[in-house]
């Protein structure tokens, strides 16, 4: 049972455990900075293990810095230094918790790895599939649209079928530590005290750019840093003051400019996508599905082609670097990263 720490993944392995399986704990250690959020915090740890403890199995920690560090902290830096907007839990998802993390638990001898993500896995005709959360306000099939047959035949999700409120319930009445914390936010290897610009900058070169309208290119200031901008972005680019509701349009890297515009300029017809991944079988061409974009996004009806997908109506543009999860219904079909 990977156990970070929370209340999801403690209720998990209580369930398991009354369900009369033979369940060990597990922490990964991901973060070797500083860290106050997400689920990399110096406390989490103790609060797994004293979860551990009050259902009594075994807890240890499978310590992954360095290959976090590889495979996810400078993964992120360098697609910033690119222009992209990566998503850090998907590749933490993609490259340890349900790659470094499974590989150890068979080499260990484990049959099956569990953790507290709300999805589901079901064993279908053809195969495994997966399946969204009962809740659907705490749905995270999003974040695991990456994974294949090799993986889901492995993985157990024992609070998909479980809403958010019943799982604390579950929890205070097992006396679990974790009953009452909050959840996770933000990225778990940023501190709340230190800007997203302030950790890239210790890290690679950051280059300052002028804010233009789209269309007229007239001047509307500037930023401190091209690379921490994003498609989409509102907030956090120095236009105060200028009742314009203005987003980022377009970053012009090579003319070192962010262009901004109104709303119905961030709206669009199609997304590209490359390096698609596939849960079981892949998409068929021209095949109508539904694409979710981000983690709590409402998912969009499109035409499934090769490196696009088009939607039935337009839908906010999406920064290069981020996910978008292809569905049919409540089953993920797999995802890609957005070009």
């Amino acid at each position: 049972m990977a156990m970070s720490g929370g209340v999801d993944s403690s209720v998990a392995a209580l369930l398991l455990k009354e369900a009369g399986h033979d369940v060990v704990g597990a922490t990964m250690k991901l973060w070797g900075g500083v860290s106050d959020s997400g689920c990399c915090s110096v406390s989490d740890v103790e609060d797994a293990r004293r979860v551990a403890g009050r259902i009594g199995i075994d807890h240890h920690v499978f310590n992954f810095t360095e290959e976090f560090e590889d495979s996810v902290v400078s993964h992120y830096v360098d697609a910033h230094a690119r222009g992209l907007t990566p998503n850090p839990c998907i590749e933490c998802n993609r490259r340890v918790k349900f790659d470094l993390f499974i590989d150890r638990a068979m080499r260990l001898g484990f049959e099956k790895v569990a953790t507290g993500h709300y999805a589901r896995v079901a064993e279908g005709p053809t195969g495994w599939r997966l399946m969204r959360g009962i809740d659907g306000a705490k749905d995270q099939s999003y974040v695991l649209s990456m994974l294949s047959q090799r993986r889901l035949e492995r993985l157990l999700l024992p609070i998909g079928e479980f809403e958010k409120p019943e799982v604390r319930q579950v929890a205070k009445a097992a006396g679990l530590a974790t009953a009452a914390k909050a959840d996770s936010q933000d990225v778990c290897f940023i501190a709340s005290t230190t800007s997203r610009v302030e950790f890239l900058g210790r890290r690679t070169s950051l280059h300052p750019a002028r804010l233009v309208a789209s269309g007229s290119r007239e001047p509307l200031g500037e930023v401190a840093s091209i690379e921490a901008v994003t498609i989409g972005q509102r907030r956090g680019l120095g236009t105060a003051g200028d009742s314009a509701r203005r987003y980022v349009v377009e970053v012009d890297r090579a003319r070192g400019e962010v262009v901004l515009g109104g709303l119905e300029e961030t709206l669009v017809n199609e997304v590209l996508f490359s390096e698609p991944t596939f849960t079981g079988g892949a998409v068929h061409e021209g095949e109508r599905i539904q694409c979710q974009t981000s983690a709590h996004g409402r998912a969009a009806t499109a035409v499934f082609e090769p490196g696009r997908a088009i939607f039935d109506s337009p839908v906010k543009r999406v920064a290069p670097g981020q996910t978008i999860a292809f569905y049919r219904d409540e089953e993920v079909l797999g995802a890609a990263i957005v070009a």
